[in-house]
């Protein structure tokens, strides 16, 4: 049996093949999932029974989408927010304090190492420059996660972003930087269970890079 990977929906206003609007993940993503032998399983972002509902898989991907909510950690609004959705931060919060708590694995990839920080009191810069479709070098720490993982210190990270992590939250490590010092990753070291969390779309070239499919492999092995 493959280990069964939550990964919450993101909503869409619309897409042609359904005709209205939608609940979606990216197609490499799941492809990521799949390819490292475990079962994708979009799930509905409702709070209704999360904790039961959770326990039914044996890993989580939080996968990037739209920016959360400013007021959940300042109180300025950039113009340059967009795709707010309220009961989505609700929800992808909860799951994300939920798998801390108990230990079950979690990956988190661009808004979702957002949302992960955020969740343990960290706050984010809202709006950045040169980070918007750019394959860029990332340096990666000694001993962290992220090397032992990808076998490297220095990787080709895919970014699609306009935010990043301002003060960290609490207990998380930096394990990666871009070369104008954005914070590519981090680890929690206190966390019960695995755990890793990355700036970068690491689905956009796992199909090509080892190094990048390495992550999804991890969170799968970690699930098993």
């Amino acid at each position: 049996m493959r280990p069964l990977i939550a990964i919450p929906a993101r909503f869409a206003a619309s897409t042609s093949a359904l005709r209205y609007a939608a609940e979606v993940n990216a197609r490499a993503l799941i492809e990521s999932v799949w390819r490292a032998g475990g079962e994708p399983a979009s799930i509905h972002p409702d709070l209704t029974g999360l904790e039961t509902r959770l326990s039914r898989f044996d890993g989580v991907l939080l996968p990037g989408g739209g920016d959360l909510a400013p007021n959940l950690y300042t109180d300025q609004a950039h113009d340059s927010v967009y795709d707010v959705d309220h009961d989505q931060d609700a929800f992808d919060l909860a799951v994300a304090r939920r798998c801390l708590e108990s230990g079950l694995p979690l990956l988190a990839i661009c808004r979702g190492l957002h949302v992960v920080n955020v969740a343990l009191g960290g706050t984010l810069d809202q709006d950045i420059p040169g980070h918007k479709h750019v394959v860029h070098p990332v340096s990666l720490a000694p001993d962290s996660t992220a090397t032992k993982l990808t076998g490297t210190d220095k990787i080709a990270a895919s970014c699609y972003h306009h935010q990043r992590v301002a003060t960290l939250g609490q207990g998380l490590t930096p394990t990666a930087w871009a070369t104008d010092g954005t914070i590519e990753a981090f680890d929690l070291p206190t966390t019960k269970g695995w755990f890793t969390a990355v700036q970068w779309h690491p689905e956009d070239t796992a199909a090509q890079d080892p190094a990048n499919q390495a992550l999804f492999d991890a969170l799968v092995k970690a699930s098993a």
